[in-house]
């Protein structure tokens, strides 16, 4: 990958923190690499080279600089964005893959031979998938070691090391320390056993409001909640479950992650910045939007609208077919009948509450029937209160990922409540997710993927771009037939129809995505 050296020499003597994670400053002189926006006196010209990546960085011969911690920058909105097979690649990595299953395994799935998946990224990024993930685990690594009471050799091995002495070698290299001197560097305070507290690092501005709003409406009792400013939800992971809060900051999004297993921290944080969009660069989307003088009020007001994402491909396609059709209050009350019957059919000791289709509060339980005056707390904090009493009278707040694709595949008829059209074409969908044929994964083909969908009876365009848009994470997906898209059009002067909607969508490529989720807040 060519970077250009005048562009990037004068973002690094700016200081400009959007293009953190874009390229790496290596420096000659200390032997370090940092990010561009690293606080320490500019470099001169003459000693600085830039590389595409951190590993390639370190392949050539740096340490990461222990002021502006390169390693944790936000990642490259191009690798988020790309839907090439190098883009492909690097959000599979992030997800783990070269840990769980190796470099054939992601070869395989990209449907390359390992040999030319290696020439690919290399030219790309300046490293290959080993040192791409060796990277990665170097940063697991340093977190849990700093975060957690974990003991050295558990920690090696939960980052994905092969042996204690690659760990170790690795941390010397990449940092400098060996892992016991990092470890005499974390604070004192480290919170509770078996939880890691950690930021994750975003490109400014991000308008946490909506996020949280939009998750707010659609959250699932047992799977999802916002409370305050606070979303917290359950994740199913390669090595077991887990739970997260995340709570947006300025500069960070705080999240506090409950793991069953730790081997499970980085693809726990790679979807959750894939959930919350933080990786994208919101000054680039905002400024190809507000060109648009339809657009440019809301884009004024409200700098740095992400796309809400999915953390379960599968989860966000059974929820996009059940919303066809009817409202999002009517979506949560079909999904909570699903659930609790998952729940059911897998013997879980405390099902998930049932909740009053009417009031939407939990039924019997005499916390569900408190006024809402006896909380002292906002109305989310209400409806949180609520869903967090389990049905034996706790209030465990335990939070689960949604359930798998062969256990909603096996549910009976009335776990459903719908049309038997629209039931089979969740079981079809189930179906064909449990058997691997179809990849619903950030990683996967986008074409391929929406064409597979689409196939499926039942699934038309509008759901298949709204899954691709949200669970494969497609930043250019426009639905013009959306009647909240088409409302929010008319609310802002823009053409109303589905065809001339569509043709004056076409300014805003390759955000459409974006552009859509303005229209739904202006609807």
């Amino acid at each position: 990958m060519e970077l250009d050296f005048e562009r990037c020499y004068r973002a690094v003597d700016s200081r400009d923190q959007r293009f953190d994670g874009c390229f790496y400053t290596a420096v000659r002189t200390t032997g370090i690499y940092c990010r561009p926006s690293c606080p320490a006196v500019t470099p001169k010209r003459e000693n600085v080279s830039f590389y595409a990546s951190a590993a390639a960085a370190q392949r050539g011969g740096y340490r990461a600089c222990r002021r502006c911690r390169p390693d944790a920058a936000p990642g490259s909105p191009e690798w988020d964005s790309r839907a090439d097979t190098v883009g492909r690649a690097m959000r599979l990595i992030g997800d783990g893959i070269v840990d769980r299953e190796g470099v054939p395994g992601l070869a395989g799935r990209l449907g390359y031979t390992e040999r030319h998946l290696n020439r690919m990224l290399t030219a790309e990024l300046g490293a290959g998938p080993l040192a791409l993930a060796r990277a990665q685990r170097a940063q697991t690594a340093r977190i849990l070691v700093e975060t957690t009471d974990l003991g050295l050799a558990e920690i090696a091995f939960a980052a994905g090391f092969g042996s204690v002495r690659q760990f170790n070698d690795t941390m010397l290299e990449v940092y400098a320390q060996a892992p016991s001197q990092l470890r005499e560097r974390r604070p004192a305070e480290r919170g509770e056993a078996g939880v890691v507290n950690l930021r994750l690092a975003y490109r400014s501005p991000l308008h946490s409001g909506a996020l949280l709003s939009f998750f707010a409406a659609r959250t699932l009792p047992g799977v999802d909640e916002v409370d305050g400013q606070t979303y917290r939800r359950g994740l199913n992971l390669p090595h077991g479950g887990a739970e997260v809060a995340l709570r947006p900051g300025d500069r960070w999004v705080h999240a506090t992650l409950r793991l069953e297993d730790v081997r499970d921290l980085a693809p726990a944080v790679a979807r959750c910045r894939r959930l919350f969009d933080l990786d994208a660069d919101p000054v680039a989307v905002d400024a190809m939007l507000g060109a648009d003088p339809g657009l440019r009020e809301v884009v004024a007001a409200e700098p740095g609208v992400r796309v809400p994402r999915a953390v379960d491909g599968f989860e966000m396609a059974v929820r996009a077919v059940v919303g066809q059709q009817v409202s999002v209050a009517g979506a949560r009350t079909t999904l909570g009948r699903i659930l609790r019957a998952a729940a059911a059919s897998s013997g879980e000791p405390t099902p998930i509450p049932q909740t009053d289709p009417a009031s939407g509060r939990l039924a019997g339980h005499p916390v569900a029937d408190l006024p809402d005056d006896a909380f002292g707390r906002p109305a989310t904090g209400h409806d949180t209160t609520r869903v967090q009493v389990a049905a034996d009278g706790s209030a465990s707040g335990r939070l689960a990922g949604f359930p798998a694709a062969h256990t909603v595949a096996d549910l009976p008829d009335d776990a459903f409540g719908m049309p038997a059209a629209r039931r089979d074409t969740i079981r079809a969908l189930a179906r064909v997710v449990a058997d691997g044929k179809l990849d619903l994964d950030p990683g996967a083909d986008r074409a391929e993927t929406t064409a597979r969908l689409t196939d499926l009876p039942g699934i038309g365009p509008w759901t298949a771009g709204y899954i691709a848009m949200r669970a494969i994470g497609d930043p250019d997906v426009f639905l013009a037939t959306d009647l909240a898209a088409r409302r929010g059009a008319t609310a802002l002067g823009l053409p109303d129809t589905a065809r001339s909607l569509t043709e004056h969508a076409e300014r805003w490529r390759p955000w459409r995505s974006y552009a859509l989720i303005r229209l739904w807040r202006a609807a």
